[in-house]
């Protein structure tokens, strides 16, 4: 037994293991050194981009300051508010403990589902940047380590005329060629000019046909250097997303996106069972673990797509995944969310064995990556930093500069 070895276990030794734990750390002080942090502060501002982002700071008495994002919603950093007591002189590495924690102290608020767990998922968010920051780690590291160096993105696309199945083939083409991406999604919930009656979600045949155009042509034209999905917003009955399903069977789908609406699993099994050639996905619209199980259980879904700003953060969506994986159903994390949360959906996206993709959502916004000093996405991909935490930097003046009206910036850390 070596001399060191030996010392740990001497009671007469200089140092304990707790002691030489935090040394090696290169801390020291009270206690546990670096492990012995509270929260002294949690703050938001709200950023008007694509959407209203609501960015999140989480300070501490170390001096460390996380930055995380909720998903867009009414009423999110006045929840987030009402939260701060709950976190105040709590630990920040402790984050499966306070999420629980604020799940419990919400329960009246609705933490089940909805702006309640969106707002959770912002705390989580940047509590993992935190604590990343504090022991020296990227912070996919918190969730087991990765798989992949980048993650790969999808570009959700629109043009001015949604319904033109040559604008949309143009615009795969350019994205492709222009912006380097080999991944896409357009939406098929457009208008078709053959509607009699949006609101029973029925489609008649001409509207099918239309559709169909919009695949065929985006599919063609891209071939093999894109794959291609397709976004239906929970928009159809039944019996017409079955149809629409099979109508496209023949081309190059990498999945159809809810097509019918997200509250009936019964219905939203029987229509990814009856199309055994077009890939079904959906999840954006159900939270935390416990919203996805019967997706999974009753292989509702051929793609698990959970919106981690929204879901409940970074370590529900790897639990997402881990569910997922014991069905073998990928990932394709939604996410319609500023440079902050994209990265954050990158963490958990290398961590997992079964992603596909992040999604883009802002390709059409100038200044989406000016609201960090690094750069995010490069030819259709994210390289995960190694820095600690989330690896991304607020640039606060462009922070200043779109934060929505009657905000306030932040405080320095």
């Amino acid at each position: 037994m070596s001399k060191d070895y030996a010392d740990l276990h001497d009671p007469n030794a200089e140092y304990t293991m707790r002691e030489l734990s935090a040394e090696t750390m290169g801390v020291s002080g009270k206690r546990g050194g670096r492990r012995d942090v509270e929260i002294t502060d949690v703050q938001t501002t709200m950023i008007d981009g694509n959407f209203p982002w609501t960015l999140v700071r989480v300070y501490t008495d170390a001096g460390v300051v996380g930055t995380g994002e909720a998903y867009w919603g009414a009423g999110v950093p006045e929840l987030i508010e009402r939260m701060k007591p709950f976190l105040v002189g709590e630990n920040p590495l402790d984050i499966d403990r306070l999420f629980e924690h604020l799940v419990q102290k919400m329960s009246g608020e609705g933490s089940v589902q909805g702006v309640t767990v969106t707002a959770i998922s912002g705390i989580e968010v940047a509590l993992h940047d935190v604590a990343g920051k504090i022991l020296d780690v990227p912070a996919y590291q918190l969730l087991g380590g990765k798989y992949r160096d980048k993650v790969r993105v999808y570009c959700d696309c629109h043009t001015a005329d949604e319904a033109d199945p040559e604008a949309c083939a143009d615009e795969a083409e350019r994205v492709v060629e222009e912006l380097g991406y080999d991944a896409l999604k357009f939406d098929l919930d457009v208008p078709s000019g053959h509607e009699k009656d949006r609101a029973n979600r029925h489609l008649r045949n001409s509207e099918i046909r239309h559709k169909k155009e919009i695949v065929e042509a985006v599919t063609e034209r891209v071939k093999d250097r894109a794959d291609v999905s397709f976004d239906c917003h929970w928009t159809f009955s039944a019996g017409s997303a079955k149809r629409l399903a099979a109508a496209i069977a023949d081309y190059d789908v990498w999945w159809l996106e809810d097509p019918v609406p997200p509250e009936n699993h019964d219905v939203q099994r029987e229509v990814t069972q009856a199309s055994p050639t077009t890939p079904i996905a959906a999840g954006e619209n159900v939270y935390r673990k416990h919203g996805h199980r019967r997706l999974l259980e009753e292989q509702a879904v051929d793609i698990i797509a959970p919106d981690m700003p929204k879901v409940g953060g970074m370590r529900e969506t790897r639990k997402i995944a881990d569910m997922a994986d014991t069905y073998y159903v990928p990932v394709a994390m939604h996410n319609v969310a500023s440079p902050v949360a994209t990265m954050a959906s990158a963490h958990v996206g290398t961590a997992i064995p079964n992603s596909l993709a992040v999604e883009y959502h802002s390709y059409q916004l100038g200044w989406w990556e000016d609201l960090v000093e690094e750069d995010v996405i490069e030819d259709g991909y994210i390289e995960i930093p190694e820095k600690p935490g989330l690896g991304v930097t607020l640039d606060m003046d462009v922070v200043e500069e779109h934060m929505v009206d009657g905000e306030t910036l932040f405080d320095e850390a």
